[in-house]
């Protein structure tokens, strides 16, 4: 039976981590990062994102603002606040909470939020300083995640193959470009599939370190995966449960099946989706060093 990848515990080990440095930049400081974070809209699956980024926030002592406002805002009105927020000092990250209303261009908005507050990390500047391999990036947080649990569960990475399955902007494209890097925890072989790959197992059958991020439900299977693969679920895809008019949240691997063939092996939930959250946190405190002249 596969190791399995603990995302609670590691993410409390970060957020424990940035608690402790916070305290003490306080003391030296008298200052504390301040996060705003814009909601549009009453998507339930938002709401709750959102209220577990505020409560990370509360917990390691940063200050989150938050920016409720209806599905009915107009994008230039979306616009003005986020204008407002990027000249306001105080304000060390803006996050925009996605997916966003119809009507309301994202990737406008994306671009509109200032590099330097862009704790999301999906703005262009800092999608492209991932790219070649800029330490001052923020990185995109659900693959950053992913490295960092990479990191802690597969010591030594050099020159073993990456598959990630899935191209997204948010997780695919800058997962891929970070374990290419010739970094620690990285320096990888990298394969991209999606889904013009005709067949996608002859690929994530040469995996050490396989990275399903496509949005299928359990769509990886034991007969995918080689023995001794570490594995890293990013999905979380809701279908029904056994009981009747019940749900449940599963990943885009079949984590039963091929949990009794690999090394390691991350849960949905409870697998990468913390560390996500940790990432954002770590950032924010990135974020705030860096505008404060602080030597992190």
């Amino acid at each position: 039976m596969a190791e399995i990848i603990d995302g609670k515990v590691f993410s409390k080990e970060v957020r424990d981590g940035l608690k402790l440095k916070l305290e003490s930049l306080f003391k030296k400081t008298a200052k504390r990062p301040v996060l705003a974070v814009v909601l549009i809209g009453e998507d339930p699956a938002s709401q709750v994102y959102v209220k577990n980024k505020i409560k990370a926030c509360a917990e390691i002592g940063v200050v989150s603002r938050e920016y409720i406002k209806e599905a009915s805002i107009t994008e230039n009105e979306l616009l003005a606040i986020i204008d407002d927020l990027n000249n306001d000092d105080d304000v060390n990250g803006i996050l925009v909470q996605l997916p966003l209303p119809k009507g309301i261009n994202e990737k406008k908005v994306i671009n509109a939020i200032s590099p330097e507050k862009d704790v999301d990390g999906f703005h262009p500047v800092n999608i492209g300083k991932v790219v070649i391999g800029d330490d001052t990036a923020f990185m995109p947080c659900t693959p950053h995640g992913c490295h960092e649990l990479i990191k802690k569960y597969v010591p030594n990475t050099d020159g073993l193959h990456v598959v990630v399955v899935g191209r997204s902007n948010i997780v695919g494209k800058p997962m891929a470009n970070i374990m290419v890097q010739k970094n620690k925890g990285a320096n990888c072989i990298v394969t991209v599939c999606h889904s013009a790959s005709k067949d996608i197992s002859k690929y994530t059958l040469q995996a050490d370190i396989l990275i399903a991020a496509v949005g299928v439900p359990e769509m990886i299977k034991a007969d995918m995966v080689k023995e001794g693969a570490v594995v890293i679920d990013v999905g979380v895809n809701r279908i029904p449960s056994d009981e009747a008019g019940k749900t449940k949240l599963v990943g885009d691997v079949d984590f039963e099946n091929v949990s009794k063939k690999v090394k390691a092996i991350s849960p949905v939930p409870g697998g990468v989706g913390p560390v996500t959250i940790a990432m954002l946190m770590k950032n924010t405190v990135k974020a705030f060093c860096i505008q404060n002249g602080i030597e992190e």
